[in-house]
């Protein structure tokens, strides 16, 4: 008799702390849900909306107030050279400084490439917000224009960026999925743009396409180089060639290379066929591939992503996913791996 009411005091103790231990751990669970949800909103948000300020303005981390962009006189007088940082076909990057605010300043290399600079700037004026470069100012007379200054530099410096002693502990398979995260972002914006359905062309290659890319200070992804965005019209059977010359190698989707290579006959521009925004797709697990590197739990992530990257890679441009698509097989991925993640931290 006496151990029967000992036992039944120890389950009357043992069912509380059960209950609360369960309790405990569901309240988690909506926490984690709720911060997804809203890490999704945010993220929507961002394909939508610009960065706070009105058209035709900027605004630096560090400033309190938007400001106008900068004009010719402005440039030539207030902005100051520091160094030069790059140089492409088109442009000069240089490291200078604006009313002590760190900047990109451009200039034209050479004026045969005029026409591209003018592009990439009015495809950066037309497609401001959290997803592309900032804007601060632009001189048409001295073919110049500033931006934004990220000290991380392009996509290309990732796996430097993340081996520095102070980012180490951002070397995850979070922080590397989420940047994949904001790459098939900037895909979807561009896609479906203010300016148009518009292909990434300057990215016949997996360093040229890292390279079009800037890493910020609190790992996220911008766009940076909008000199080769042509445009898609499907509605007036208008399709893009990214340049005029032939493409080779397994990186570009198979429609971009030259269909008559077998047999044998020299390429000729006026006979290449156009294509579409899905070679941008072709391409992403290529580049996801890079961008989640060689960490714990990247295996995994490479395993739920498996299907949708393979779709990714179907030879009928057609039958390839959008990169609405994508995203939202990668979020959803990363959600449940969070879960998972904080269920087993909890157990």
């Amino acid at each position: 008799m006496h151990r029967n009411s000992s036992n039944n005091r120890t389950f009357s103790y043992g069912l509380p702390v059960v209950m609360l231990c369960l309790a405990a751990l569901l309240f988690s669970n909506i926490l984690i849900y709720l911060y997804l949800d809203s890490l999704h909103q945010n993220d929507q948000q961002m394909v939508s909306f610009g960065v706070g300020c009105a058209p035709r303005h900027f605004k630096m981390v560090t400033m309190k107030n938007c400001t106008p962009w900068l004009q010719c006189p402005q440039i030539r007088v207030e902005v100051r050279k520091l160094k030069l940082i790059g140089q492409g076909a088109v442009k000069k990057v240089f490291f200078a400084e604006w009313r002590a605010q760190k900047v990109a300043l451009f200039e034209l290399s050479p004026p045969d490439y005029v026409e591209d600079f003018l592009h990439g700037l009015s495809m950066l004026q037309v497609l401001q917000g959290p997803l592309v470069v900032q804007l601060v100012g632009f001189c048409l007379e001295d073919h110049t224009l500033v931006t934004e200054h990220h000290p991380y530099g392009s996509l290309l410096n990732l796996d430097v960026v993340l081996a520095q002693a102070r980012n180490q502990q951002h070397n995850t398979w979070q922080t590397r999925l989420r940047l994949a995260m904001d790459y098939v972002s900037i895909l979807h914006y561009l896609h479906n743009s203010p300016a148009g359905r518009r292909v990434m062309c300057d990215s016949n290659s997996l360093e040229k396409t890292l390279s079009q890319f800037l890493l910020t200070t609190d790992f996220n992804l911008v766009v940076n180089d909008l000199d080769a965005l042509p445009e898609v019209d499907q509605s007036r059977g208008s399709l893009v060639k990214c340049g005029h010359r032939e493409l080779t190698g397994d990186f570009v989707a198979p429609e971009q290379l030259w269909p008559l290579r077998n047999e044998e006959k020299p390429f000729s521009d006026d006979l290449m066929p156009g294509y579409d925004e899905k070679t941008d797709i072709w391409k992403i697990p290529d580049v996801t591939q890079f961008l989640m590197g060689r960490v714990p739990g990247g295996d995994l992530v490479h395993f739920h992503l498996f299907q949708i990257h393979d779709e990714c890679k179907n030879a009928e441009p057609r039958l390839r996913p959008s990169a609405l698509d994508v995203l939202n097989v990668y979020t959803s991925v990363y959600s449940s791996m969070v879960r998972e993640s904080a269920g087993v931290r909890e157990l």
